[in-house]
């Protein structure tokens, strides 16, 4: 847990320096010190963005919530192959 904390930790403090000089200049405010390259070209690169977040977050809740309560109730359903021959 130590190493885990000390890890974020440090993450916290170097992310400033991910980005040159030159390529914080042609960043947006927001994205400023962050990443490199030239930055969005247009405002779809945005969209796009925002549309590939939603549709990871949607992943990933319906993979947790299928994994912690998955549903199948049936008894002829292929999970209780396994559970049954324990």
């Amino acid at each position: 847990m130590k190493k885990i904390k000390l890890l974020l930790l440090l993450t916290v403090f170097f992310v400033p320096a991910i980005a040159c000089p030159v390529c914080e200049r042609q960043q947006p405010d927001m994205l400023k010190g962050v990443v490199h390259g030239t930055g969005p070209e247009s405002q779809w690169d945005y969209v796009i963005v925002w549309a590939m977040v939603a549709v990871v977050l949607l992943t990933l809740f319906f993979s947790v919530k299928w994994l912690v309560k998955p549903g199948e109730k049936s008894d002829t359903h292929i999970k209780r192959i396994i559970l049954n021959n324990q």
